[in-house]
């Protein structure tokens, strides 16, 4: 937990009695209930697992490919997987075989899952340079956009808003209409790819995240997405690639915090608004 946070939890001797969710490396985990996650992995899965006791609830076997990204409108019960198949998956939480909907049309790796608010429409990006909308409900393509050399990285749907962020392997990030799928802002170039971004819950920042090496690069860039769209602040510390980066959830005597997560096998947390690590 997050300084001062509550209460802290520590570990208990039931902690080690559940089997892990997946025979083999977790690729990706979103929130999906308040007690409930989503996760993926290479073993081609996708399980429900329990934030209080760790154990994997339901699991979801249906992809040929690992499955490289996981996503669900918060209090949903739907759950998006996207895979290395080159198709995206519909799981309903109680449903008891198979996925409900399939979302096949890209061309490459699917490397990007936003699903709006209402879980009606879903947004995919990939490797092959496009980025497409869905109708959840009939499986049905709305919408198809190209952008040379936008090898997407990383989706997310901003909160309130019709609008999408995406980052890039181009370096760049882009803002989403998704009423008609274009492009309403991109944000300046940084100087190396952007991995992965999240959106604050209040819909007014956005954080991207840097690849780097050896101290270069490898930083969280916060941007404004109401009023300037400028940069606002970078958080550095981190020595290779920044993997994640997300705002975390605040209290109402809590400083606003962002987290962030390295191939440098590190995990920091900042202070939104100085840059300070907490």
């Amino acid at each position: 937990r997050a300084r001062g946070s509550g209460e802290e939890t520590r570990p208990t001797r039931a902690d080690g009695q559940h089997s892990p969710a997946h025979a083999n490396a977790v690729t990706s985990v979103a929130a999906l209930k308040p007690d409930l996650c989503v996760s993926g992995g290479r073993d081609k899965s996708v399980a429900v697992c329990s934030w209080r006791s760790g154990a994997a609830l339901r699991r979801f076997v249906g992809h040929e490919r690992e499955v490289t990204k996981v996503a669900s409108a918060l209090d949903s019960n739907r759950v998006f997987s996207a895979s290395r198949d080159k198709t995206v998956m519909m799981w309903e939480l109680h449903r008891t075989s198979g996925p409900s909907q399939h979302f096949p049309g890209h061309d490459l790796v699917v490397t990007g899952l936003a699903v709006s608010p209402d879980a009606s429409r879903l947004c995919t990006g990939s490797r092959d340079n496009t980025v497409c909308k869905w109708d959840t409900e009939t499986g049905e393509c709305l919408g198809r956009a190209a952008i040379s050399r936008n090898l997407v990285t990383h989706l997310c749907w901003v909160p309130g808003e019709p609008y999408v962020i995406q980052t890039s392997e181009d370096k760049t990030i882009r803002i989403w209409d998704s009423r008609e799928l274009q492009v309403a802002h991109t944000f300046p170039a940084k100087r190396h790819i952007q991995t992965c971004c999240d959106v604050s819950q209040d819909g007014r920042y956005c954080l991207s995240a840097s690849s780097g090496s050896a101290g270069e690069g490898g930083e969280a860039t916060l941007w404004d997405l109401r009023q300037t769209r400028n940069r606002v602040r970078e958080y550095k510390g981190h020595f290779q690639t920044t993997t994640s980066c997300v705002f975390l959830p605040r209290g109402p005597t809590l400083t606003p915090s962002i987290a962030t997560s390295s191939s440098d096998s590190t995990v920091k947390v900042w202070d939104r608004d100085t840059g300070g690590k907490e």
